[in-house]
């Protein structure tokens, strides 16, 4: 097999297989959460998020993420103190401790003995023949209010007793429009470094990072880079494009972002740094023997 078959193949979503895996327990898990009496008087969005929403997860590594966001309370920032008008307080009796807990009971009645609680923020079900991993997150609304923009996102509160707030529908929509913009060239891209990186990682090539990180990464590259006429050439100009840009400490301006342009790539509180980014560039670039 030629290299340029070999990246092609790479950038290949979940096979139908894993896909039909991958809705079934989607559909399970709703079915979960639709027969538990008590959710019957709470309002709950329940919906995908991560690669397997986004359409970037790659095969063989096709676990689900599914958040349920409690809309019946709505937490908030803002930039600056004044820029939104205080609302009246919550009295309800959906607390992150409640949300939490019943959904385990839930999950718990349609998986038995399947159900994971140990983790801080998903509450994990194991796969079976029939289904895939799965991680589901409880959360709540959540707003950020800036002086000519509100941002619209989620706050899930972790059993530690921090937060963390996504922003899963700008994710979507950015990555979206870049993958028009490249001719639908950007999310394979995206799949190919994640696949890489899955490779490296597994034969101790390179040590294992985030593969949300390596979709951040293919999202920072020039939409240029996605309309070269091979995947040699575009994975060429992925890597030199992270090795060159990532030198050095994180700059005042023209900052890395997060495929949802909200959140810096780098900053203090990531589980990554400039440096992992520059490192994986090299050895995938030093992995496929490139000169």
């Amino acid at each position: 097999m030629s290299l340029e078959d070999q990246l092609a193949g790479w950038t290949g979503p979940s096979s139908d297989t894993e896909k039909d895996k991958q809705n079934r327990t989607e559909r399970m898990i709703r079915q979960a959460i639709d027969s538990h009496e008590p959710f019957n008087n709470c309002s709950l969005k329940v919906f995908a998020k991560g690669s397997y929403a986004n359409n970037t997860n790659v095969r063989s590594d096709s676990d689900v993420d599914i958040a349920v966001e409690c809309t019946e309370v709505q937490y908030w920032d803002e930039s600056e103190k004044g820029v939104r008008t205080p609302g009246k307080k919550y009295e309800g009796i959906w607390t992150p401790s409640k949300l939490r807990t019943e959904l385990i009971v839930a999950l718990n009645a349609k998986f038995p003995n399947q159900v994971d609680t140990t983790g801080s923020t998903a509450i994990q079900i194991n796969s079976s023949s029939a289904r895939v991993d799965a991680d589901v997150v409880p959360c709540f609304s959540y707003r950020y209010y800036m002086k000519f923009e509100t941002r619209t996102g989620t706050k899930i509160f972790k059993t530690t007793g921090n937060s963390v707030v996504n922003y899963p529908d700008q994710q979507l929509e950015n990555g979206k429009a870049k993958n028009n913009r490249t001719g639908y060239v950007y999310k394979k891209g995206a799949r190919l470094l994640k696949r890489i990186e899955n490779e490296m990682a597994a034969d101790g090539t390179f040590r294992e990072l985030p593969s949300y990180f390596m979709e951040c990464l293919a999202y920072n590259c020039p939409d240029s880079i996605f309309a070269r006429s091979t995947w040699e050439e575009r994975l060429r100009g992925m890597l030199a494009h992270i090795w060159e840009q990532l030198q050095g400490d994180e700059p005042d301006t023209d900052r890395w972002v997060e495929v949802n342009d909200c959140f810096y790539l780098f900053h203090s509180n990531q589980k990554w740094t400039r440096e992992d980014g520059r490192e994986f560039a090299k050895a995938a670039w030093n992995y496929f023997g490139f000169k």
